[in-house]
């Protein structure tokens, strides 16, 4: 089965891993920091926390905005469940915003037509590797006051306007899942400008403690406090060596990336396979490349029959039973979110497939193109 996504490893990664595994430090130590400050450098985000996954970052950063009870953050329904799980952790609701229907961004129109006094946080996400349109985004943010977040779990390398993906809200977050551009194992970051939210963050993912175990050993002093509750969300030296060995190969990940979609675009020229649409004032960092097809279902079928592994991204959150039953969710209530996502397919998009894409391309026209 040719997969959706997949990670890349090779020596160096296997190296900068070892060389960890042999040092004194394998969690809270000196890799964690260069980790941090080598997403920085790349995003041009002045502070990074990691995290042991972009859902704890998403967590993490709803914690140092002071989401919580009565608190409402608009999110867009065309995304994993994390975003909008996040705020239900902070024990804030999710109010879910329809998306565009060309690109299945949030439509900024439809997000500011659901503020409320309530509102205290809107969450752009960059689906697929799109960046949203974040002009819009920070003009609604600043005019009603609001907390700007932008999940970019999908969207690491990409620009806006010339502008990298992570300086384009108070905080960004980053996934570093295998199907990502660069993988940790499982692990995340947040990057932000502002230096007291980092210091929360930073907080936030070690139980609520004031120092980590490394500031106190070059204290030379044992003492700490713990100030705020908390939790185990840290990420180990072990991966973080593979990120910053992973991070050396992103350029050439993002190019290979771009070629493969260009590659996908011409060929389904003239058929029934329909692309999302793509700015030309944006830099995709295309995490996914997703399409519209007729019969999606009976297309995913057979396409997993001749060892294709497209997929679904996703199942409009307030669509989810559990939503649902907690929140009152319903059909009909983002119809652009809920008429995609009947017709959706994400096609195989990882540095490797290139050797795959005749095949795959020729099997797409065969039973998604007439």
């Amino acid at each position: 089965m040719i997969p959706y996504g997949h990670q890349r490893i090779d020596a160096d990664d296997e190296q900068a891993v070892l060389d960890v595994l042999r040092s004194d430090w394998l969690t809270t130590g000196p890799k964690v920091d260069e980790f941090e400050q080598a997403i920085c450098a790349f995003t041009d985000a002045k502070h990074g926390v990691a995290v042991s996954s972009g859902t704890a970052a998403l967590h993490a950063a709803f914690h140092a905005l002071g989401i919580g009870p009565g608190d409402e953050v608009v999110v867009p329904a065309m995304t994993f469940a994390a975003t909008a799980n996040a705020v239900l952790y902070c024990g804030g609701t999710p109010v879910f915003c329809d998306v565009l229907a060309d690109n299945l961004l949030i439509d900024p129109e439809r997000a500011e037509a659901l503020i409320t006094p309530r509102t205290k946080a809107l969450v752009g996400v960059d689906y697929a590797g799109h960046p949203c349109d974040w002009d819009a985004l920070r003009r609604i943010a600043d005019k009603h006051s609001l907390a700007l977040v932008a999940d970019a779990c999908h969207a690491l390398g990409g620009k806006y306007h010339g502008r990298k993906v992570g300086t384009l809200a108070d905080i960004s977050v980053f996934s570093f899942h295998p199907v990502k551009h660069l993988t940790t194992g499982e692990g995340g970051m947040c990057v932000t400008d502002d230096a007291g939210l980092a210091l929360k963050m930073r907080r936030f993912r070690n139980h609520g403690i004031s120092t980590d175990a490394r500031q106190r050993e070059k204290a030379g002093g044992w003492y700490y406090e713990m100030t705020e509750l908390g939790f185990n969300y840290r990420i180990t030296d072990i991966q973080c060596a593979l990120g910053i060995s992973q991070l050396n190969k992103m350029p050439r990940s993002l190019e290979v990336r771009n070629a493969v979609a260009r590659q996908y675009e011409q060929s389904f020229q003239g058929t029934g396979i329909a692309p999302l649409a793509r700015d030309e004032d944006v830099l995709h960092a295309y995490h996914l490349f997703v399409v519209r097809v007729r019969e999606r279902d009976k297309s995913f079928s057979a396409l997993r029959q001749a060892g294709i592994g497209v997929n679904v991204h996703y199942i409009p959150v307030h669509l989810h039973p559990y939503y649902r039953e907690r929140l009152g969710t319903k059909d009909g209530m983002c119809p652009v979110s809920e008429a995609a996502y009947r017709e959706i397919l994400s096609l195989p998009m990882w540095c490797g497939v290139e050797e795959h894409m005749e095949y795959i391309c020729a099997e797409m026209k065969k039973v998604c193109g007439a």
